[in-house]
């Protein structure tokens, strides 16, 4: 999607770099620190997060052209009651969700972990990455995977457009279209259609086997590692799909995902 964006917007011949896309990582130290002023090495992860709406505030003041953020952050409040992300600094958020039993894969091998632990202590507990200074990451609290897709899609406050990965991959030029318009960025076939095919998984793959990804996982072997849905399929135990369905059903039946 951050790829989609960038070769959307900057329209060029040759695709966007993996490696300085638009936007920044909300849960970016070097604008942690910028905006706040302190060290987040000096700081607990409460007192982050209480520094967490000051930042986005910084950044929307501070912002000549529209910034887009990538977080991991679930949308809640704070223990005083505000928004983590206040909502007047927000023009809008597209929100992508995916199978969890394709997430139970896919995030096993992105953290080099087994599925088991991934589906018991990642998707159905109130997971948070933790702040790590040395990949220049600041804590983010996920929730569980039912929990997190809640706390955004039932949210009034900031406008939503919600984007399932699978409708992503079987029908990108309608998805991205609806992603773009939403934006308000340009909508015409043209230029949506070259932008697709340059944030393409394989041209992904290929600019990571060249240059590699900044943002890949030190414990796993690739970022961008299939980029397919339904995997899960060839992988999964019935023990494991149980679980995943017994603790997140709910959730799966409303978008389609039972």
């Amino acid at each position: 999607m951050r790829a989609f964006l960038s070769n959307l917007r900057q329209d060029t011949a040759e695709p966007a770099d993996i490696n300085d896309l638009d936007g920044v990582g909300a849960a970016g130290l070097m604008v942690f620190e910028e905006a706040v002023g302190v060290e987040a090495s000096d700081l607990t992860d409460d007192e982050i997060d209480r520094c967490r709406p000051f930042v986005y505030r910084y950044l929307a003041r501070n912002g000549s052209v529209p910034l887009y953020l990538k977080t991991h952050d679930s949308c809640r409040l704070l223990p005083e009651g505000q928004p983590l992300i206040p909502p007047e600094t927000v023009s809008g958020v597209v929100y992508i969700m995916r199978n969890p039993l394709d997430v139970a894969v896919s995030f096993a091998h992105h953290m080099n972990r087994t599925i088991d632990h991934t589906i018991g202590k990642v998707m159905s507990v109130p997971y948070a990455f933790k702040t790590n200074i040395a990949d220049g990451l600041i804590w983010e609290r996920l929730l569980s995977w039912s929990d997190h897709v809640l706390s955004w899609v039932n949210q009034t406050s900031i406008p939503m457009h919600i984007v399932r990965y699978e409708d992503m991959e079987r029908e990108p030029v309608e998805t991205f279209t609806s992603v773009a318009r939403f934006c308000g960025l340009p909508c015409d076939p043209g230029r949506i259609e070259r932008a697709l095919r340059h944030s393409s998984f394989e041209s992904l793959k290929a600019q990571e086997r060249e240059k590699g990804f900044r943002e890949r996982s030190y414990v796993a072997e690739s970022f961008f590692r299939s980029g397919k849905s339904g995997a899960w399929r060839g992988v999964l135990s019935e023990a494991q799909i149980e679980q995943i369905v017994h603790d997140h059903g709910i959730v799966m039946r409303r978008f389609g995902y039972l």
